[in-house]
């Protein structure tokens, strides 16, 4: 248990929390829902076993055996719904996981099976935060895929869905928002009184990289960051800045005559910086959707002689199926996609021998631990020094282990 703990101070968490801890996982959260539990049922018997026998004021929940709320949401025949709470809430200081994204959940309509949507997934959100009635302590939603988010501002006639929500969720009572690498987080000001936290899961990521391939250089002479286009440049400026190496970018030329699906296409990627030949690249995005933006950079790096290429991003969503990535892997474009467990991943991406997958749950039980604890994120959202540790270690490791670089 010293290593859960070890990159804080221990005795910031010995002391009484906020409330007695609950978990909510709405549908499609229930996978790491459970590991961060689990995560959470460790730290309490750490810290019963290093606080005065039989004082349980000092453990999150305050001794429950389970941090776990039981709740559904179950559906008329005609698709209405409603949110159903199992357990006590009252007094709890209760924390909602909820993927808008988890398109694999499905409820019956007319005797059809219907994929929930993410307006379905945030209208139960609704349904079981009126549930709980107000007996909560206080409520925070942990939202990693913001709804709404890629929606979120307005250019002409359009509506601001994400903003609607921060705003609709404030006035029910919702405390505190808990987003990861947010579209645009400048949305928080929507609800300037409300609390808003976006997380960025840059640790993770590159920890997850650097777990699986053994022969990278992380110096300027074998690694540069490239950002894929210009809203992305903060997270590539972040690495860049961390490993200290250079930094390139793409930006994306569009037709503004014409609208595909929703947005204007784009016409070609032009790449600004250095140059990128025989280095290892790693761009890092948010969302990855149908994929083809990420594969046209990776085929415009590798016409100029770029070595491996590794794209990063925080939620993979892969709107148009695999088959893409599957023959870019084989023709040698892509060498890897690194990604987190954010939202869901079918089973055949979690197979898939080009996929990296960067586990969450324990961060997210620091998160939760942390505010129910009443105690500063700071650390937390500030993950540099931890890049930094996690660089010096992997070349410490490298010259140990004799490994031959690539």
């Amino acid at each position: 248990m010293t290593d859960f703990v070890s990159t804080w101070n221990e005795e910031s968490f010995l002391t009484t929390p906020v409330g007695p801890l609950g978990l909510i996982a709405m549908r499609g959260t229930e996978e790491i829902a459970g590991k961060v539990n689990q995560w959470l049922l460790k730290w309490r018997k750490h810290a019963e076993a290093t606080t005065i026998p039989g004082d349980m004021t000092t453990a999150p929940g305050m001794g429950r055996e389970d941090f776990l709320i039981r709740t559904s949401c179950p559906r008329f025949g005609n698709g209405e719904g409603k949110g159903l709470i199992k357990d006590s809430v009252r007094g709890l200081d209760l924390y909602i996981l909820c993927d808008v994204g988890a398109y694999n959940c499905t409820y019956d309509m007319y005797g059809q099976k219907v994929p929930m949507s993410p307006d379905d997934h945030y209208m139960d959100l609704k349904r079981t935060i009126a549930a709980v009635g107000g007996k909560a302590k206080r409520i925070t939603v942990i939202m990693p895929m913001l709804y709404g988010g890629r929606q979120h501002r307005r250019s002409s006639r359009e509506s601001l869905d994400c903003a609607l929500m921060l705003q609709e969720l404030d006035r029910m009572g919702v405390n505190n928002i808990i987003t990861f690498d947010a579209h645009d987080p400048r949305v928080q000001n929507a609800t300037p009184e409300g609390g808003f936290e976006n997380v960025m899961p840059s640790y993770q990521i590159f920890k997850a990289l650097l777990k699986k391939e053994k022969t990278l250089q992380l110096d300027k002479e074998h690694l540069m960051i490239v950002s894929p286009d210009e809203g992305a440049l903060d997270r590539n400026i972040f690495y860049a800045s961390v490993l200290g190496v250079d930094m390139g970018m793409f930006y994306k030329r569009r037709d503004y005559t014409r609208i595909v699906n929703g947005r204007n296409p784009i016409v070609a990627h032009e790449y600004m910086g250095n140059d990128v030949e025989g280095k290892d690249i790693f761009v890092a995005d948010d969302i990855l959707s149908s994929g083809e933006s990420m594969i046209d950079v990776a085929r415009n790096l590798k016409s100029r002689n770029a070595n491996r290429i590794f794209a990063a991003v925080t939620f993979p969503l892969f709107t148009n199926g695999l088959e893409l990535y599957n023959k870019a892997y084989e023709e040698g474009l892509i060498d890897g996609v690194i990604s987190t467990n954010l939202t869901y991943r079918t089973p055949e991406l979690q197979a898939a021998p080009w996929f990296i997958e960067a586990d969450m749950s324990k961060y997210i039980s620091y998160i939760i631990a942390t505010l129910n604890h009443d105690r500063s994120l700071s650390k937390l959202l500030s993950p540099s020094d931890r890049i930094a540790g996690l660089k010096a270690r992997y070349e410490q490791e490298q010259v140990q282990s004799g490994i031959k670089l690539v």
